[in-house]
């Protein structure tokens, strides 16, 4: 791994590809959803709803699981409401938390687009890949993860720390 300003040409390579690979992946996988009705966003959501306990997780959980913050997953179940693919109620634990569950409508369409999803899914990459490639994206795509997740908690550790604690001004003194 080189430090320099500027990437190598084997690493400009490497980085220009997976960018081309995970643009061509996202049409391919939005060109099949559209098909049947649904965004990228609606099945990031649909998704981990439908294998929860009772179809319901609460909005916090589901901001984590897919990486959004609460505007955006808000505006998206918002949207997702009206379409009467979810429905939102109090949480019965906690009166400040919010609950998102799946309607019968929104599990009927999980139900169709995951067979075309998956058979996107496969042709796309998993059927191009040997096991031993496969094990390896695993692992080089769980590293990069856990790094990204490590320096956005960095971050926001170090922000909340700017908000508690402002750099004290010297001319007020």
């Amino acid at each position: 791994m080189t430090a320099g300003t500027w990437l190598t040409d084997a690493e400009q390579r490497a980085w220009r590809a997976f960018l081309r690979m995970r643009r061509d992946l996202d049409r391919a996988i939005d060109g099949h959803l559209a098909g049947v009705g649904l965004s990228a966003a609606d099945f990031a959501l649909l998704v981990p709803l439908s294998e929860a306990p009772e179809h319901r997780l609460r909005a916090r959980d589901l901001s984590r699981d897919t990486g959004w913050d609460r505007g955006r997953l808000s505006h998206h179940i918002r949207r997702m409401e009206r379409r009467g693919l979810v429905t939102r109620h109090s949480c019965d634990t906690d009166a400040r938390g919010t609950d998102i569950r799946l309607t019968d409508q929104g599990l009927a369409a999980v139900h169709a687009a995951a067979p075309g999803h998956v058979q996107t899914v496969r042709r796309s990459l998993i059927d191009l890949l040997s096991d031993h490639e496969l094990q390896i994206l695993a692992r080089i795509s769980e590293r990069v993860s856990a790094q990204l997740s490590a320096d956005r908690r960095i971050e926001h550790e170090a922000r909340s720390r700017r908000i508690r604690h402002p750099p004290s001004d010297p001319a007020a003194g």
